[in-house]
């Protein structure tokens, strides 16, 4: 590859797209795994509720500072400069930015620290003061990831503009092995903590912290010898302590907005944190396990697209190609949707056999895995939407508008807390884990999200022209008829055989079921990411 940053053709994104969600399928895998491991470690009790809501406050600071402020707004001018040939700047750049965001996310950090017994306050204000205390400690211990996640996400995008999506897609499954060998090895060697909410029989809770911590190392270093491949040809990557760098106040400008729309994702999180500490206890615990089962499908479907066609986005916008811009990104939305819509129908069917198959053992009980698939159920309804989202957000940003999104962010934060309030009022029994009123807020997440996408593509679609209209909506009417064809396969199925079978045969027949439906239908409709997604596996197969 060349040393600058090529347009992808459409055979390439896909190929980008393969390895990319090959990177998010092995990532979503090892967090299932991870998941497992963890939920039948400490079950859905305090000391996971606590972790739960400990590890939102240092994520948030790495997707505000590097993750996907920065990132967002880094890549376009990069890609710019590279494209331009002018390589000397576009270093510069790279080596501002990493310093500038590194030690931006160092003071943030250091001030979460000294101010973490307020910020927890304010954050879970339902909390019990034993468990408190323990979500401040656990905090503290992860503000060290910050910093080191600022350095590998602004990484990431370096490597993804130049065509190599190997080691960042490696990259982000570093975060579950890093928590797994915490749950597993770290947890149960550090000195017990007899009679305390941290200790969960031979497992002490704090060594979840410690695997987290593992997990920004291992995503750093696995990165590195892509950086150094790049860069036997290019400047070198430095310190550079310098705001005045040509395309650090374009990037900060552009990020600005950024991170108010990514703040407001970051928000509606802490909302849901908020209402779940003043709900039963392991209500947050089994909200965050669905959330992480709904986000691990949204890897494969959303974002493994959505990361491959950005550069291209950029690059197109960078050259006026208007026309190729909007074919891409049409192809980029149908093939999202492709996957999300039958993703939804056989998360709501077969989410209680799936979570008991996955986490069902030791410390996770029945009650635990009920509460699960009752809250993924509400979360899967919005798959479509946040899929679509993962490639709308980005074609605003290749077009170096990232004020768009956050403006709709922002209604659909309020709109989010709003329908919260709401929902949480009437769906639900707050004395039950199994069927609590969490939901409500997986439903008013959903809502907002499908409208903030529809909303989007609205005002894209003003701005790019009407052109690919109709490819689109062919794909979707396409799509809705193979995954009603599933629907039905699914429920007849559940219905008429799935008392008969455990429940880990339900899920797996059921998954095999849906998919071969689905796949069949697609195919007799003619659809063209049929083939694609089939071409794929019959060659994979091959070569192995």
């Amino acid at each position: 590859m060349s040393r600058s940053a090529a347009v992808l053709t459409n055979r390439q994104i896909v190929r980008a797209a393969g390895i990319a969600l090959l990177g998010f399928l092995a990532s979503g895998v090892l967090g299932i795994v991870r998941t497992a491991i963890v939920n039948s470690t400490f079950g859905a009790g305090a000391a996971l509720d606590a972790f739960s809501t400990a590890q939102r406050i240092p994520e948030a600071i790495f997707v505000l500072v590097a993750g996907g402020a920065l990132g967002s707004s880094f890549i376009p001018v990069f890609a710019r400069y590279l494209r331009n040939d002018d390589d000397t700047r576009a270093w510069r750049l790279a080596s501002a930015a990493i310093t500038l965001s590194s030690l931006a996310a160092a003071v943030l950090s250091l001030v979460v620290f000294i101010f973490a017994p307020w910020v927890i306050e304010a954050l879970a204000p339902g909390q019990v003061p034993v468990v408190r205390e323990l979500t401040i400690s656990l905090v503290r211990i992860m503000m060290l990831t910050p910093f080191i996640f600022s350095i590998s996400g602004l990484m990431m995008g370096i490597l993804q503009t130049y065509g190599n999506f190997v080691l960042p897609s490696l990259a982000i499954s570093m975060n579950s092995i890093g928590q797994i060998i915490g749950a597993l090895v770290i947890a149960h060697i550090l000195p017990p903590l007899t009679g305390t909410v941290a200790q969960v029989g031979s497992a002490n809770v704090y060594g979840l912290a410690w695997g987290a911590v593992l997990s920004a190392v291992l995503h750093l270093l696995i990165q590195l010898p892509g950086l150094r491949a790049i860069q036997t040809q290019a400047p070198k990557v430095r310190f550079l302590l310098d705001w005045r760098v040509e395309g650090v106040r374009e990037v900060v400008l552009m990020m600005g907005p950024r991170v108010l729309g990514l703040g407001v994702a970051q928000l509606n999180f802490f909302v849901n944190v908020n209402f779940a500490s003043r709900m039963i206890v392991g209500s947050q615990a089994v909200l965050t396990t669905a959330w992480t089962l709904m986000f691990t499908i949204l890897g494969v479907i959303g974002q493994s697209i959505g990361t491959a066609v950005f550069p291209t986005l950029s690059a197109f916008a960078a050259d006026g190609n208007m026309e190729g811009y909007n074919d891409r990104l049409a192809r980029a939305l149908r093939s999202v949707i492709f996957l999300a819509l039958p993703a939804t129908v056989g998360l709501i069917v077969l989410g209680g056999p799936f979570v008991g198959l996955l986490f069902q053992r030791n410390n996770w009980t029945a009650e635990d895995t009920a509460g699960t698939a009752w809250a993924l159920a509400f979360f899967s309804i919005g798959i479509t939407g946040h899929a679509s989202l993962e490639v709308l957000s980005r074609a605003f940003y290749a077009l170096e508008d990232s004020k768009t999104p956050v403006f709709i962010g922002v209604l659909s934060l309020v709109a989010n807390i709003v329908l919260s309030i709401v929902f949480i009022q009437f769906i639900g029994d707050p004395a039950s884990l199994a069927r609590g009123p969490f939901a409500g807020l997986a439903l008013a997440n959903s809502v907002t999200t499908l409208v903030e996408a529809v909303v989007l593509w609205a005002l894209l679609r003003r701005r790019i022209g009407t052109g690919r209209d109709s490819y689109l909506l062919d794909g979707i009417l396409r799509t809705a008829a193979a995954t009603g064809g599933m629907l039905v396969i699914l429920v007849l199925f559940t219905s008429l055989i799935g008392d008969t079978l455990n429940y880990g045969m339900v899920g797996i027949i059921g998954g095999v079921l849906g998919a071969a439906v689905f796949l069949g239908g697609s195919t007799a409709l003619k659809m063209e990411e049929t083939s694609t997604v089939l071409g794929m596996i019959l060659r994979r197969i091959k070569r192995s």
